[in-house]
């Protein structure tokens, strides 16, 4: 058990177990703070789904160019080589099984792997499906980054998704605040904790956890 962790910490995390050489889609929200933490040395490519190839971190101060942006409309940098195409150019590398990774927001996570991310079913919510099903079904690894616990305490990694699902058994591996799990044939594992316990958690979730093999 460490310390707990925050947002950039937890992203550093996820860059750092991304496979050298992939290629990788990161999702609005939390996921964009990955490509701050990525090496060179990794030669990880990023895809936007707004139409690049070869993105590079966040664009701070005079790297700034508001025509260069990712698909949540965040300014970006480029690597050399980086790339432009059409949007549905774009979707059929998605579609088509190009990428190896990308890494999603959640509000809902099933024990089985399913995603709900796309609305809450709150009459008054805007539903914000974008490019998240195509993602999910497209890509060789889905890894979730959200925080554990709702506002007012509720689980967001359940037994099964009462939000509406964006895509069946795709998740593969989910960052928290509170611990990392792992979805297997065998269920959910808890390959590491911040700041608490596998018991302690156990304690405030339906879903059986098991220990790291």
């Amino acid at each position: 058990m460490s310390e707990k962790i925050g947002r950039d910490e937890l992203a550093q995390l996820v860059a750092k177990d991304i496979k050298p050489g992939s290629f990788v889609n990161l999702g609005i929200g939390q996921p964009t703070l990955v490509s701050n933490y990525l090496t060179p040395e990794q030669d990880i490519t990023l895809h936007t789904e707004n139409g690049m190839l070869g993105m590079g971190r966040v664009a701070q101060g005079d790297e700034i160019d508001e025509d260069l942006i990712n698909a949540g409309k965040i300014p970006v940098t480029e690597l050399p080589g980086a790339s432009y195409f059409h949007h549905a150019d774009s979707f059929a590398i998605m579609r088509g099984g190009h990428l190896d990774v990308c890494v999603l927001g959640a509000f809902q996570v099933s024990a089985t792997g399913d995603l709900a991310n796309w609305h809450t079913g709150a009459p008054d919510a805007i539903p914000a499906v974008g490019g998240a099903m195509d993602l999910a079904t497209g890509a060789k690894d889905v890894y979730v980054m959200m925080s554990l616990f709702t506002k007012d305490g509720q689980s967001k990694l359940v037994p099964e998704c009462t939000y509406p699902v964006t895509g069946v058994n795709c998740v593969t591996r989910i960052y928290t605040n509170e611990a990392v799990f792992l979805i297997t044939k065998d269920g959910v594992r808890v390959r590491e904790t911040f700041g608490t316990t596998i018991e302690e958690l156990q304690a405030k979730m339906e879903v059986k956890l098991l220990p790291a093999e």
